[in-house]
């Protein structure tokens, strides 16, 4: 396909995702066409005391289930515990939500995942066979997680009679590039795009100095729960897309293209 065919040349779309996440979607909009920035508004760090960590790793058979929120949550965890346990132990099923932590776990050697085909978030994981009160009631389960972040899984397995532990693996903070550069281009009319993939990144992203220059640059989510927190920070055109890295290409693609025929600044 020439350049001109592209469908996203000429379009300079802001990825907000951590540093280290953001290769995979950068790749695949640069070969749309796109001009990827970067920009992570979430900043990810280990724990300073591994030992929670480790200490957990030294009893894992007492938990029938253990839970990673996320890729970092694979590997921060791992990366501490599986030097202290070596092998995983038989029988502790392995769970998460999101090809990427699907992915993640499948490069650390674990081939048997728990974790939902349809739906990415943790209604979708309740709904598994795997989190029915039949199978969790009377069992331990660790969910392995960064700083805060939803309560709805451990709460309703709870509620479901499984007996939950948490464990921060992780911890996140706010972006630490200077936003100047992005307000300029936005307005400049030289940023035609933006993705936020968390609840989280929104708030991070009003509150950067001059976010208001921000407001008119369509926004791109993965997740219905996102882009209610976009349109409730005040971003006027919200686009809902599918799950992760091919639901925002197709998304963006499809957005570009309706508009194949109209003129943007830049």
């Amino acid at each position: 396909m020439a350049v001109g065919q592209l469908p996203l040349a000429g379009r300079s779309i802001l990825i907000t995702r951590p540093a280290g996440q953001a290769d995979s979607l950068c790749a695949a909009l640069a070969a749309l066409g796109a001009e990827p920035l970067r920009f992570p508004l979430l900043t990810i760090s280990p724990v300073v005391d591994p030992s929670p960590l480790q200490a957990a790793a030294r009893r894992l058979g007492e938990f029938a289930l253990v839970f990673f929120v996320s890729p970092n949550a694979v590997h921060f965890a791992l990366d501490a515990m599986l030097p202290v346990v070596g092998m995983w132990p038989a029988g502790v099923a392995i769970a998460t939500v999101g090809k990427g932590s699907e992915a993640a776990l499948a490069a650390c050697g674990f081939a048997e995942v728990i974790a939902p085909t349809d739906g990415f978030d943790s209604e979708a994981v309740l709904a598994l066979p795997a989190f029915q009160p039949a199978a969790v009631a009377g069992r331990r389960v660790l969910i392995l997680r960064g700083d805060g972040g939803r309560d709805l899984l451990g709460d309703m397995l709870k509620a479901r009679g499984a007996e939950v532990e948490y464990l921060t693996c992780y911890h996140r903070s706010g972006p630490v590039e200077d936003s100047a550069p992005v307000v300029a281009r936005a307005r400049a009319g030289h940023l035609h795009a933006l993705t936020l993939t968390s609840s989280e990144s929104v708030g991070h992203l009003r509150a950067l100095p001059d976010a208001a220059a921000l407001l008119d640059v369509p926004v791109f989510v993965p997740h219905p729960r996102i882009a209610t927190a976009a349109r409730e920070a005040g971003f006027n055109t919200v686009i809902a897309t599918g799950a992760g890295d091919r639901g925002l290409i197709d998304g963006l693609v499809g957005h570009f293209s309706d508009r194949k025929h109209t003129t943007y600044p830049g």
